[in-house]
């Protein structure tokens, strides 16, 4: 049975999107794919935050999505916020293509992703591997660029 999602991202300034989500099976990896404009050229963090609040704007989101109590990382190390996507990569015409494969957010179960928040930061990621705390926290993404809620597609 295959499971789809959607979520429509937009922001108080240019930032605008729309991400799919696919998963063939309850084991099977997330299958993300879409598009961001209004970028500036260059990384922006991606994440799956905890809340599918957005009553006030991008920030009543809350933090990233971390059922475990890991901390921040990037997308490939075995520990991790669940909600932890990396970066995207915005081109010159500011659009970044999301094309990404990731085997621990889910569409079922218990820490399904449905009805939270995807967030496009403003910085780039820093995945963890900066020196201080709010790297092991947020990753020194900066602001919220622009956001939405994930849900259930036909």
């Amino acid at each position: 049975m295959v499971v789809k999602a959607v979520c429509v991202l937009k922001g108080a300034g240019d930032a605008s999107g729309t991400v799919y989500f696919e998963q063939e099976s309850d084991s099977a990896a997330v299958k993300l794919t879409g598009e961001i404009k209004g970028l500036t050229a260059g990384l922006h963090g991606f994440h799956v935050h905890a809340f599918g609040d957005n009553t006030n704007g991008c920030v009543s989101a809350g933090p990233h999505f971390n059922p475990h109590g890991e901390n921040h990382a990037g997308p490939n190390d075995e520990k991790r916020h669940v909600g932890d996507l990396g970066n995207v990569t915005a081109k010159e015409d500011k659009i970044a293509t999301i094309d990404i494969t990731d085997k621990i957010i889910t569409l079922t179960g218990q820490h399904s992703i449905i009805g939270r928040t995807m967030v496009i930061h403003e910085k780039a990621d820093d995945l963890g591997k900066g020196s201080n705390d709010e790297s092991l926290k947020t990753g020194n993404a900066g602001s919220r660029l622009a956001c939405g809620v994930i849900g259930i597609a036909q």
